[in-house]
Protein backbone atom coordinates (compact mmCIF):
# COMPACT_ATOMS: atom_id res chain seq x y z
CA UNK A 1 0.00 0.00 0.00
CA UNK A 2 2.72 2.41 0.90
CA UNK A 3 4.22 2.26 -2.71
CA UNK A 4 0.55 2.67 -4.03
CA UNK A 5 0.79 5.74 -2.02
CA UNK A 6 4.38 6.89 -2.48
CA UNK A 7 3.35 6.71 -6.55
CA UNK A 8 0.07 8.71 -6.32
CA UNK A 9 1.68 11.78 -4.46
CA UNK A 10 4.39 11.97 -7.26
CA UNK A 11 2.18 12.00 -9.66
CA UNK A 12 0.48 14.92 -7.83
CA UNK A 13 3.53 16.81 -8.01
CA UNK A 14 3.72 17.94 -11.87
CA UNK A 15 0.07 17.98 -12.29
CA UNK A 16 0.47 20.95 -9.65
CA UNK A 17 3.13 22.48 -11.65
CA UNK A 18 1.25 22.36 -14.75
CA UNK A 19 -2.43 23.80 -13.32
CA UNK A 20 0.47 26.58 -11.63
CA UNK A 21 1.48 27.38 -14.61
CA UNK A 22 -1.85 27.32 -17.04
CA UNK A 23 -3.68 29.64 -13.98
CA UNK A 24 -0.80 32.33 -13.64
CA UNK A 25 -0.40 32.87 -18.07
CA UNK A 26 -4.57 33.06 -18.02
CA UNK A 27 -4.46 35.21 -15.18
CA UNK A 28 -2.35 37.80 -16.71
CA UNK A 29 -3.79 37.20 -20.30
CA UNK A 30 -5.48 39.67 -20.05
CA UNK A 31 -4.23 43.35 -20.96
CA UNK A 32 -3.12 45.65 -18.07
CA UNK A 33 -2.46 44.92 -14.84
CA UNK A 34 -3.12 45.86 -11.10
CA UNK A 35 -1.63 48.84 -11.60
CA UNK A 36 -3.35 50.11 -14.69
CA UNK A 37 -6.35 48.89 -13.06
CA UNK A 38 -5.59 50.96 -10.05
CA UNK A 39 -4.64 53.82 -11.78
CA UNK A 40 -7.73 53.63 -14.02
CA UNK A 41 -9.86 53.65 -10.82
CA UNK A 42 -8.43 56.70 -9.86
CA UNK A 43 -8.60 58.90 -12.61
CA UNK A 44 -12.38 57.87 -12.98
CA UNK A 45 -12.28 59.75 -9.43
CA UNK A 46 -10.56 62.86 -11.05
CA UNK A 47 -7.29 62.18 -9.32
CA UNK A 48 -4.23 63.05 -10.96
CA UNK A 49 -1.48 60.37 -10.62
CA UNK A 50 2.42 61.17 -11.10
CA UNK A 51 3.92 58.69 -13.70
CA UNK A 52 6.72 58.21 -11.16
CA UNK A 53 3.84 56.59 -8.61
CA UNK A 54 3.26 54.36 -11.50
CA UNK A 55 6.53 53.11 -12.03
CA UNK A 56 7.18 52.69 -8.22
CA UNK A 57 3.80 50.12 -7.89
CA UNK A 58 5.16 48.23 -10.29
CA UNK A 59 8.33 47.85 -9.25
CA UNK A 60 6.91 46.98 -5.65
CA UNK A 61 4.76 44.55 -6.65
CA UNK A 62 7.02 43.48 -9.69
CA UNK A 63 4.81 43.55 -12.13
CA UNK A 64 7.55 45.22 -14.34
CA UNK A 65 9.51 41.63 -15.31
CA UNK A 66 8.77 39.48 -17.88
CA UNK A 67 5.97 37.01 -17.18
CA UNK A 68 8.25 33.86 -16.49
CA UNK A 69 10.47 36.25 -14.04
CA UNK A 70 7.26 36.91 -12.28
CA UNK A 71 5.83 33.27 -12.49
CA UNK A 72 9.10 31.76 -11.16
CA UNK A 73 9.17 34.75 -8.03
CA UNK A 74 5.60 33.62 -6.92
CA UNK A 75 5.81 29.82 -7.19
CA UNK A 76 9.12 29.82 -5.85
CA UNK A 77 7.75 31.92 -2.67
CA UNK A 78 4.54 29.71 -2.46
CA UNK A 79 6.47 26.73 -2.25
CA UNK A 80 7.88 28.21 0.71
CA UNK A 81 4.66 29.23 2.33
CA UNK A 82 4.72 33.10 1.30
CA UNK A 83 2.00 33.17 -0.62
CA UNK A 84 2.88 36.98 -1.14
CA UNK A 85 0.25 40.17 -0.51
CA UNK A 86 -2.58 41.02 -1.88
CA UNK A 87 -2.74 44.25 -4.06
CA UNK A 88 -6.41 44.94 -4.11
CA UNK A 89 -6.90 44.13 0.16
CA UNK A 90 -3.84 45.30 1.11
CA UNK A 91 -2.81 42.58 3.40
CA UNK A 92 -0.60 39.14 3.00
CA UNK A 93 -2.53 36.28 1.23
CA UNK A 94 -1.83 34.01 3.87
CA UNK A 95 -4.06 35.56 5.95
CA UNK A 96 -6.81 36.26 3.91
CA UNK A 97 -6.69 32.54 2.72
CA UNK A 98 -6.54 31.76 6.94
CA UNK A 99 -9.67 33.59 7.37
CA UNK A 100 -11.86 32.05 4.73
CA UNK A 101 -10.42 28.78 3.96
CA UNK A 102 -12.26 26.81 6.48
CA UNK A 103 -15.57 28.02 5.33
CA UNK A 104 -15.15 26.58 2.00
CA UNK A 105 -13.63 23.42 3.35
CA UNK A 106 -16.06 22.89 5.77
CA UNK A 107 -18.81 23.33 3.28
CA UNK A 108 -17.67 20.88 0.46
CA UNK A 109 -16.59 18.36 2.95
CA UNK A 110 -20.64 18.43 4.81
CA UNK A 111 -21.71 18.53 1.09
CA UNK A 112 -19.98 15.41 0.29
CA UNK A 113 -20.68 13.37 3.63
CA UNK A 114 -24.45 14.45 2.61
CA UNK A 115 -23.87 13.06 -0.96
CA UNK A 116 -22.90 9.63 0.18
CA UNK A 117 -24.98 9.69 2.98
CA UNK A 118 -28.42 9.87 1.27
CA UNK A 119 -26.94 9.25 -2.58
CA UNK A 120 -25.92 5.56 -1.64
CA UNK A 121 -29.16 4.18 0.17
CA UNK A 122 -31.50 5.78 -2.31
CA UNK A 123 -29.67 4.33 -5.43
CA UNK A 124 -29.70 0.76 -3.60
CA UNK A 125 -33.25 1.48 -2.58
CA UNK A 126 -34.08 2.69 -6.31
CA UNK A 127 -32.33 -0.71 -7.46
CA UNK A 128 -33.78 -3.43 -5.63
CA UNK A 129 -37.26 -1.96 -6.12
CA UNK A 130 -37.06 -0.87 -9.64
CA UNK A 131 -39.90 0.08 -11.26
CA UNK A 132 -41.81 0.67 -8.30
CA UNK A 133 -43.07 3.84 -6.60
CA UNK A 134 -39.69 5.28 -4.59
CA UNK A 135 -37.91 4.25 -7.75
CA UNK A 136 -39.30 6.61 -9.58
CA UNK A 137 -39.31 9.58 -7.20
CA UNK A 138 -35.63 9.01 -6.92
CA UNK A 139 -35.25 8.90 -10.52
CA UNK A 140 -37.25 12.02 -10.99
CA UNK A 141 -35.14 13.71 -8.13
CA UNK A 142 -31.92 12.86 -9.95
CA UNK A 143 -32.63 14.30 -13.06
CA UNK A 144 -33.92 17.71 -11.55
CA UNK A 145 -30.90 17.66 -9.23
CA UNK A 146 -28.13 16.75 -12.03
CA UNK A 147 -30.51 19.75 -14.49
CA UNK A 148 -30.64 22.04 -12.06
CA UNK A 149 -27.55 24.52 -11.38
CA UNK A 150 -26.61 24.98 -8.16
CA UNK A 151 -26.68 29.19 -8.23
CA UNK A 152 -30.22 28.90 -9.16
CA UNK A 153 -30.92 26.74 -6.77
CA UNK A 154 -29.41 28.58 -4.08
CA UNK A 155 -31.72 31.66 -5.39
CA UNK A 156 -34.97 29.16 -5.01
CA UNK A 157 -33.95 27.98 -1.70
CA UNK A 158 -33.63 31.84 -0.73
CA UNK A 159 -37.10 32.59 -2.01
CA UNK A 160 -38.60 29.40 -0.24
CA UNK A 161 -36.90 30.80 3.31
CA UNK A 162 -38.16 33.82 2.99
CA UNK A 163 -41.65 32.91 2.26
CA UNK A 164 -41.64 30.35 4.86
CA UNK A 165 -39.59 32.29 7.29
CA UNK A 166 -40.11 36.15 6.38
CA UNK A 167 -36.31 36.50 6.53
CA UNK A 168 -33.68 35.92 4.22
CA UNK A 169 -30.54 36.63 5.89
CA UNK A 170 -26.95 36.43 3.73
CA UNK A 171 -24.19 34.41 5.01
CA UNK A 172 -22.88 32.01 7.57
CA UNK A 173 -23.64 34.21 11.22
CA UNK A 174 -26.52 36.06 12.54
CA UNK A 175 -26.24 39.64 12.66
CA UNK A 176 -25.36 40.11 16.76
CA UNK A 177 -22.74 36.94 15.80
CA UNK A 178 -21.00 38.47 12.61
CA UNK A 179 -18.40 40.07 14.63
CA UNK A 180 -18.51 37.99 18.12
CA UNK A 181 -15.23 36.19 19.24
CA UNK A 182 -15.44 32.42 18.98
CA UNK A 183 -17.48 30.26 21.78
CA UNK A 184 -19.83 27.53 21.48
CA UNK A 185 -22.65 30.36 20.86
CA UNK A 186 -21.21 31.44 17.12
CA UNK A 187 -20.32 27.40 17.04
CA UNK A 188 -23.76 26.45 16.78
CA UNK A 189 -25.22 29.75 15.34
CA UNK A 190 -22.42 28.68 12.56
CA UNK A 191 -24.70 24.82 12.41
CA UNK A 192 -27.80 26.50 12.13
CA UNK A 193 -26.88 28.64 9.00
CA UNK A 194 -24.15 26.45 7.35
CA UNK A 195 -26.44 23.59 6.76
CA UNK A 196 -28.49 25.15 3.77
CA UNK A 197 -25.14 26.49 1.51
CA UNK A 198 -24.01 22.91 1.93
CA UNK A 199 -27.20 20.99 1.13
CA UNK A 200 -27.52 23.34 -1.88
CA UNK A 201 -24.03 22.00 -3.28
CA UNK A 202 -24.75 18.97 -2.16
CA UNK A 203 -28.00 18.33 -3.99
CA UNK A 204 -26.61 17.68 -7.31
CA UNK A 205 -24.02 15.68 -6.45
CA UNK A 206 -26.46 13.41 -4.53
CA UNK A 207 -28.75 13.20 -7.93
CA UNK A 208 -25.99 11.74 -9.92
CA UNK A 209 -24.77 9.70 -7.31
CA UNK A 210 -28.38 8.26 -6.87
CA UNK A 211 -28.10 7.54 -10.72
CA UNK A 212 -24.48 5.91 -10.54
CA UNK A 213 -25.40 3.66 -7.58
CA UNK A 214 -28.67 2.35 -9.12
CA UNK A 215 -26.77 2.37 -12.78
CA UNK A 216 -23.98 -0.16 -11.08
CA UNK A 217 -26.04 -2.41 -8.57
CA UNK A 218 -28.46 -2.82 -11.44
CA UNK A 219 -25.60 -4.12 -13.49
CA UNK A 220 -24.53 -6.72 -10.87
CA UNK A 221 -27.89 -8.21 -9.53
CA UNK A 222 -28.83 -10.29 -12.97
CA UNK A 223 -25.26 -11.52 -12.96
CA UNK A 224 -24.90 -15.48 -12.18
CA UNK A 225 -23.09 -15.38 -9.20
CA UNK A 226 -26.08 -13.70 -7.66
CA UNK A 227 -28.72 -16.28 -8.81
CA UNK A 228 -26.68 -19.08 -7.52
CA UNK A 229 -26.03 -17.64 -4.49
CA UNK A 230 -29.64 -16.57 -4.14
CA UNK A 231 -30.63 -20.47 -4.86
CA UNK A 232 -28.10 -22.01 -2.35
CA UNK A 233 -30.67 -20.21 0.05
CA UNK A 234 -28.77 -16.78 1.03
CA UNK A 235 -30.92 -14.48 2.63
CA UNK A 236 -31.51 -11.33 0.20
CA UNK A 237 -29.76 -8.64 2.22
CA UNK A 238 -27.06 -11.05 3.67
CA UNK A 239 -26.68 -11.78 -0.72
CA UNK A 240 -27.12 -7.90 -1.49
CA UNK A 241 -24.12 -6.38 1.00
CA UNK A 242 -21.97 -9.47 0.33
CA UNK A 243 -21.70 -9.85 -3.20
CA UNK A 244 -23.03 -7.35 -5.73
CA UNK A 245 -23.22 -4.36 -3.32
CA UNK A 246 -19.49 -4.64 -2.76
CA UNK A 247 -18.36 -4.84 -6.55
CA UNK A 248 -21.39 -1.85 -7.69
CA UNK A 249 -19.47 -0.11 -4.94
CA UNK A 250 -16.01 0.28 -6.28
CA UNK A 251 -17.16 3.10 -9.11
CA UNK A 252 -19.06 4.87 -6.75
CA UNK A 253 -16.07 5.45 -4.39
CA UNK A 254 -14.24 6.84 -7.56
CA UNK A 255 -16.41 9.49 -7.93
CA UNK A 256 -14.51 11.19 -5.08
CA UNK A 257 -12.06 11.85 -7.52
CA UNK A 258 -14.63 14.36 -9.63
CA UNK A 259 -17.39 14.73 -7.17
CA UNK A 260 -15.12 17.44 -4.80
CA UNK A 261 -14.07 19.11 -7.61
CA UNK A 262 -17.70 19.46 -8.51
CA UNK A 263 -18.95 20.01 -4.87
CA UNK A 264 -15.81 22.81 -4.74
CA UNK A 265 -17.23 24.72 -7.85
CA UNK A 266 -20.43 24.81 -6.76
CA UNK A 267 -19.45 26.28 -3.59
CA UNK A 268 -18.09 28.82 -5.73
CA UNK A 269 -21.16 29.57 -7.27
CA UNK A 270 -23.33 29.18 -4.36
CA UNK A 271 -21.38 30.99 -2.21
CA UNK A 272 -21.71 34.21 -4.34
CA UNK A 273 -25.66 34.00 -4.67
CA UNK A 274 -25.56 33.37 -0.82
CA UNK A 275 -22.93 36.19 0.18
CA UNK A 276 -20.59 33.66 2.20
CA UNK A 277 -17.17 34.80 3.86
CA UNK A 278 -15.26 31.70 1.48
CA UNK A 279 -12.33 32.13 -0.96
CA UNK A 280 -15.23 32.50 -3.85
CA UNK A 281 -15.72 36.05 -3.09
CA UNK A 282 -12.29 36.89 -3.22
CA UNK A 283 -11.16 35.15 -6.13
CA UNK A 284 -13.74 36.99 -8.48
CA UNK A 285 -13.09 40.08 -7.01
CA UNK A 286 -8.78 39.36 -7.44
CA UNK A 287 -9.53 38.41 -11.26
CA UNK A 288 -11.52 41.60 -11.98
CA UNK A 289 -8.73 43.59 -10.30
CA UNK A 290 -5.95 41.32 -11.50
CA UNK A 291 -4.75 40.99 -8.31
CA UNK A 292 -2.55 37.80 -9.50
CA UNK A 293 -0.48 36.67 -6.37
CA UNK A 294 -4.10 36.45 -4.42
CA UNK A 295 -5.86 35.08 -7.50
CA UNK A 296 -3.01 32.55 -8.44
CA UNK A 297 -2.58 31.47 -4.46
CA UNK A 298 -6.42 30.35 -4.29
CA UNK A 299 -6.71 28.62 -7.64
CA UNK A 300 -3.62 26.99 -5.85
CA UNK A 301 -5.39 26.06 -2.86
CA UNK A 302 -8.51 24.96 -4.63
CA UNK A 303 -6.54 22.62 -7.11
CA UNK A 304 -4.68 20.86 -3.70
CA UNK A 305 -8.37 20.19 -2.21
CA UNK A 306 -9.20 18.77 -5.70
CA UNK A 307 -5.51 16.07 -5.66
CA UNK A 308 -6.23 15.56 -2.56
CA UNK A 309 -9.84 14.33 -2.48
CA UNK A 310 -8.79 12.37 -5.72
CA UNK A 311 -6.09 10.47 -3.41
CA UNK A 312 -8.40 9.76 -0.79
CA UNK A 313 -10.54 8.16 -3.92
CA UNK A 314 -7.40 6.02 -5.42
CA UNK A 315 -6.87 4.80 -1.61
CA UNK A 316 -10.66 4.11 -0.91
CA UNK A 317 -10.56 2.06 -4.08
CA UNK A 318 -7.07 -0.13 -3.10
CA UNK A 319 -8.45 -0.74 0.02
CA UNK A 320 -12.04 -2.13 -0.82
CA UNK A 321 -10.45 -3.82 -4.42
CA UNK A 322 -6.95 -5.39 -3.80
CA UNK A 323 -6.52 -5.45 -7.86
CA UNK A 324 -6.44 -1.95 -7.97
CA UNK A 325 -2.99 -1.41 -5.27
CA UNK A 326 -1.70 -4.70 -7.00
CA UNK A 327 -1.77 -3.85 -10.62
CA UNK A 328 0.49 -0.46 -9.75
Amino acid sequence: MLPFIAKRLLLMLPTLIIISLVGFIIIQAPPGDFVSSYVAALQKQGDVIDPELIVGLRSRFGLDQPIHIQYWRWVSNFAQGNLGYSMSLRQPVADIILERLPFSVTISLLSLVLVYLIGIPVGILSATRQYSLADYVATVIGFLGVATPSFLLALVMLWLLFVWTGNAQLGLFSQEMQNAPLSWAKALDLLSHIWLPALIVGIGGTAGLIRTMRANLLDELPKPYVTVARARGVGATKLLYKYPLRIAINPVISTVGYTLPDLIEGEVLVSMVLGLPTLAPILLKALLQQDMFLASSVIMIQAILVLIGTLLSDILLAIVDPRIRGSV
